[in-house]
């Protein structure tokens, strides 16, 4: 007899490219915001710094950023080209 197996939704190639180098509480992080709507759009990744992922909302009229503890700093510095 075959069991159900749970797995989860295929990640996109362009996707998994912007997660690579996250930090585990980053991609931890990223999964809850998921699930509420939240989209990584891009990875901010300057020299010898750590990666600065951004996560829009649904609508896209707020962003934040994930700390590489996983924390969201929802009031970052980083400027966006508008």
């Amino acid at each position: 007899m075959l069991q159900n197996e749970r797995r989860k939704p295929q990640v996109s190639p362009d996707q998994a490219r912007l997660e690579a180098g996250l930090t585990p509480g980053q991609l931890a992080t990223l999964d809850t915001m998921r699930q509420f709507n939240w989209q990584l759009r891009f990875v901010r990744r300057p020299l010898f710094q750590a990666p600065i992922p951004v996560l829009f909302e649904r609508n896209g009229g707020r962003f934040v950023v994930l700390e590489p503890d996983g924390s969201i700093d929802e009031n970052p510095s980083l400027k966006l080209r508008g």
